[in-house]
């Protein structure tokens, strides 16, 4: 493994996927704000909560690029188009499997039988995240087909 590249690009991708996704917001396609969302796991205050949902999300995206970078060496190399394939598949994951489940493991969001009260104040996200806008889910394969060509392309093992 070609630690300097794996640092490099997997920060590059991570920094990319959170531009795609925080743009995807700006531009009200989503109401999904990850920051914000991983965050209140940790803080209940708005302001810190973003801060350290943002920090939380960057070491997060860089450290899973060691995900891709293994699949790239088990696979004989990195492609943008292999790098693609993995962001897909990671996204189907996020959106089928963690965004359902998300609100039995975060300490201030709502479940789906439950609703809202004065400490679980978030929306709970749902199947294909739907719940903060039905455009997300494009929003949120976007973001990772970015951050998987950016690493298939521009990692190097040697």
């Amino acid at each position: 493994m070609n630690v300097a590249s794996w640092a490099l690009w997997g920060f590059v991708a991570t920094v990319v996927l959170t531009i795609v996704l925080a743009g995807s917001q700006g531009l009200g396609l989503t109401r999904m704000n990850l920051p914000f969302m991983v965050g209140t796991m940790f803080r209940d205050a708005h302001r810190p909560a973003e801060r350290v949902g943002f920090v939380a999300h960057l070491i997060n995206g860089w450290l899973f690029a060691l995900v891709y970078v293994a699949a790239f060496h088990a696979w004989g190399g990195a492609t943008w188009w292999r790098g693609m394939a993995i962001g897909l598949v990671h996204a189907l994951f996020v959106l089928t499997a963690l965004m359902p489940v998300l609100p039995a493991m975060h300490p201030r969001m709502a479940g789906a039988e439950q609703g809202p009260s004065a400490i679980r104040m978030l929306e709970p996200p749902g199947f294909f995240a739907l719940h903060y806008g039905v455009r997300t889910p494009v929003s949120v394969v976007a973001a990772h087909l970015a951050y998987g060509a950016i690493l298939g392309a521009f990692y190097r093992a040697g």
